[in-house]
């Protein structure tokens, strides 16, 4: 398996890696290192090993050295600050001389540099003026030229896109986006040595490396199989630079045929892949669904109470959200709502493990304005494993995601989370999930954004949290909505590619000859 992050944190990655080991295949997950921590480790049976990549992006052509649109402008990198710290340097070099003449004229002694230093502080106070006004404009230049490379309507930015695109179709990422060769790098020779019968690629950064790599091995007369895992639907991601997207996207369609099955998260974004990238059948839908059961290594850690961290007793009524704070989850809209919901306390599974982030910090500085800073807590992440055991504390949960392609379409970790919670829902009109809440009865729907809709899906919750809960009755439900269920999809699938080799033993009794499965994961 590969992925393009460092493992811990990419639970979907996590279960996969585990599941396949436990119906007996051998399995080898390679990740990204980070600057600290571990270079391997195990998931269960599954190896984890983690190869370095370069932390130097390979910016395309038009992104990069000097350009005609700003001619007097710093080469990218590091000379700008140099040369601005050059001219802060000198001044207070200058600063200093005027400082050591004037202490010597007051304690009466002559002061250094006998009769030229005058004149010579002189030209370097006039040099020191015309050198940062010299300076200081080519700064300028240099930032003026970073922001128009990094505009989108910029003219030049169109032109290279759709010069590239036009002229070298699906082959166009290798001028957009160079950084994606970054991958192959570091991974091509580690995924040779492992000589894998199977390669699951995970994610759209992966399924170039996965392919290449079967097409190496194929060239050489071994027979591997290729399963590329989407996790998102790419178009529908937001840009990061000029050209990100189609690079991205070009990228998943030269290389997505390739794959002998694809798998995804959802039955609307196997629809999109089949029909963007002309695949032969629609891709298998394994759902990004928690465990039912810890693993045995997991059993018996204490799992945290979710009201005790949050400091209030069974009777406050508490809203959850777990996972990131950014502006398009829209989860300062549960902040604003506050004030309109007296007592109600907000729980919130966001903290990245090395502490609050820009985001975190905003939202809470929104807390304080309000003045419900004491009812917005802001926890810190646990394992994949314990969200569910968490949240269940919570009376209602909440996922109020604005309107973007990738959140109409699929069905997020937390709303499968929320559920093995058996949590109320109030969530926000994103299709999907909009579609599901209001099929099973588990919750209220409002619309994204819309803050008055969303205090009334609260209250009606909040209400009468049983008529909700009681959705999770229905036989089977939770089952279907189980990591355990998808992973005998995955199971399946693997099968049905390998069909030539021998019967597995269960995990704990697999043998050394057990069929070999290289997985890449991205953090």
């Amino acid at each position: 398996m590969l992925v393009d992050n460092g493992v811990d944190g990419d639970s979907r990655v996590q279960k996969a890696a585990r599941s396949a080991a436990e119906a007996g295949w051998d399995v080898t997950l390679i990740g990204k290192k980070g600057d600290s921590g571990p270079d391997s480790w195990r998931i269960g049976d599954a190896e984890v090993r983690l190869v370095p990549v370069s932390p130097e992006p390979l910016e395309p052509w038009f992104r990069r050295g000097r350009s005609l649109r700003r001619p007097l402008a710093y080469p990218p990198g590091k000379q700008v600050i140099y040369r601005l710290d050059a001219m802060k340097a000198w001044r207070v070099d200058i600063v200093a001389r005027i400082a050591e003449r004037r202490a010597a004229r007051a304690a009466g002694r002559k002061p250094p540099g006998g009769f030229l230093a005058e004149p010579r502080l002189l030209l370097s106070r006039l040099g020191l003026a015309v050198a940062s006004r010299w300076v200081r404009f080519r700064a300028r230049e240099s930032r003026l030229l970073r922001e128009a490379r990094n505009n989108p309507r910029s003219a030049a930015n169109r032109f290279a896109i759709w010069f590239f695109s036009t002229t070298m179709g699906a082959r166009c990422w290798r001028r957009l986006d160079p950084s994606l060769w970054q991958w192959e790098l570091a991974f091509g020779k580690v995924i040779d040595g492992l000589k894998p019968d199977l390669i699951h690629a995970h994610d759209f950064k992966m399924v170039g490396v996965g392919a290449r790599a079967v097409a190496r091995a194929r060239a050489k007369g071994r027979a591997v199989r290729f399963v590329w895992d989407a996790h998102e639907y790419v178009p529908g991601l937001r840009p990061r630079t000029p050209g990100w997207i189609e690079a991205q996207s070009a990228y998943e369609r030269e290389y997505a045929p390739c794959a002998d099955a694809v798998m995804t998260v959802s039955d609307d974004l196997a629809e999109l892949l089949r029909k963007d990238y002309k695949l032969a059948e629609k891709p298998v839908v394994v759902l990004n669904a928690p465990v039912l059961a810890p693993a045995d290594e997991e059993r018996g850690v204490a799992v945290p109470n979710l009201r005790e961290l949050c400091g209030v007793g069974p009777d406050t009524p508490l809203l959850a959200y777990s996972g990131g704070i950014t502006p398009v989850r829209g989860v300062d809209l549960i902040v604003d709502a506050l004030p309109s919901l007296p007592d109600v306390h907000v729980a919130m599974l966001s903290v990245q493990p090395l502490g609050a982030n820009r985001a975190a910090n905003k939202l809470r500085a929104r807390a304080v304005e309000l003045g419900v800073a004491d009812r917005v807590h802001l926890l810190p992440y646990v394992p994949h494993w314990q969200v569910s055991k968490v949240l269940s504390g919570a009376d209602a949960a909440v996922s109020p995601l604005h309107h973007l392609p990738n959140h109409e379409i699929a069905l997020s970790n937390k709303f499968f989370e929320y559920s093995h919670a058996r949590l109320p829902l109030v969530v926000s009109d994103v299709r999907t999930m909009a579609a599901m809440v209001r099929s099973t009865g588990q919750g209220e729907v409002f619309r994204a954004e819309d803050l008055t809709d969303f205090i009334r899906a609260v209250k009606l919750v909040l209400a009468e949290p049983e008529r909700y809960r009681a959705a999770y009755d229905r036989p089977g439900l939770l089952q279907q909505w189980s990591w355990e269920a998808q992973a005998e999809i995955i199971d399946q699938l693997y099968t049905r590619l390998l069909p030539q080799l021998p019967g597995r033993e269960p995990a704990a009794g697999a043998e050394s000859s057990a069929p070999s499965v290289l997985s890449t994961a991205q953090v």
